[in-house]
């Protein structure tokens, strides 16, 4: 197997400026970053130490790493075991599943996914879900079968799960429902409206919030996070997409939380170091310390 230190992924740059937003006014009380993509390069590509060390200088003393294939899954894993400051999620997203269904190795792809679940600081299953807006009605089954199969993981290893809901919350939240959700469930991006986001209070789960809660277009974002419990409530990037307002269009990093934080902390009309002290209890309620 080739090192998974020497995996990045290339991210389309087409004619965006690649150029990184300046760093924001450092948290006085630190949080974390729910979720991000550090195998992604973009713009000056930074490596991962230097991500690490600029989130740091903001007050943002972790990161969960995402993986949404089997290779980006190992590197996760790696950086997670890597560095004291990541712990790692393992996934196919859903979109993967039926690319790995057509070639005959859904099946290798989990089960790939199940042996890094094991590592001590592979923290969650994640991304994993539905997305009917990339997939078509001919690679749903794929997804289903995918997503239930990662519910499982999650149960079996006794980890968090990170959803990835697109143009799907009647079938994720069935689907989680009838299968049964893991203990500890978050809504990735969350992108649902108020409405979900009480169904999701009722069912125990956790609402992550990126940076297109800032979106002018986002509405029904700040709706939901207005009547999410605050013990329910995180904060991530998905860095290197969803930059925060005023900086759309190029490339996020986890540095970049605060942006977010002060916005979120706006809208709830709480103070920033207090918004900031439930966000840092959440993240260690769901996936640990990141110091073990």
């Amino acid at each position: 197997m080739t090192d998974p230190s020497n995996y990045v992924r290339q991210r389309e740059k087409g004619s965006r400026d690649v150029s990184y937003p300046p760093a924001p006014e450092p948290l006085t009380v630190p949080v974390y970053d729910n979720h991000c993509h550090l195998e992604i390069e973009d713009g000056e590509g930074l490596p991962l130490d230097e991500q690490l060390t600029r989130a740091v200088e903001v007050g943002v003393l972790g990161v969960v790493q995402a993986g949404g294939d089997i290779e980006s899954s190992r590197w996760s894993a790696w950086a997670a075991a890597s560095h004291p400051r990541v712990l790692a999620a393992v996934a196919i997203h859903p979109n993967e599943a039926p690319v790995y269904a057509e070639r005959g190795m859904l099946a290798e792809a989990i089960a790939a996914i199940d042996e890094l679940a094991a590592q001590p600081r592979v923290r969650a299953i994640g991304e994993t879900g539905l997305d009917f807006f990339r997939t078509g009605e001919e690679g749903r089954a794929a997804q289903f079968e995918s997503f239930e199969a990662h519910i499982a993981l999650a149960k079996k290893h006794g980890i968090a799960m990170q959803i990835h809901d697109r143009d799907a919350h009647d079938a994720v939240l069935e689907t989680l429902a009838r299968v049964g959700a893991p203990e500890r469930t978050v809504f990735h991006c969350f992108s649902g409206d108020e409405q979900m986001a009480r169904i999701a209070a009722e069912c125990g789960y956790w609402l992550s919030f990126a940076g297109n809660v800032t979106f002018k277009n986002a509405q029904n974002l700040r709706d939901a996070l207005a009547v999410t419990r605050r013990e329910r409530i995180l904060v991530e990037t998905d860095a290197p997409f969803l930059t925060p307002t005023p900086f759309r269009g190029r490339p996020n990093a986890p540095y970049l939380v605060p942006v977010t934080v002060r916005f979120m902390a706006a809208e709830l009309g709480v103070e920033v170091e207090e918004l900031c002290a439930q966000l840092a209890a959440n993240t260690r309620e769901v996936y640990g310390a990141f110091e073990d």
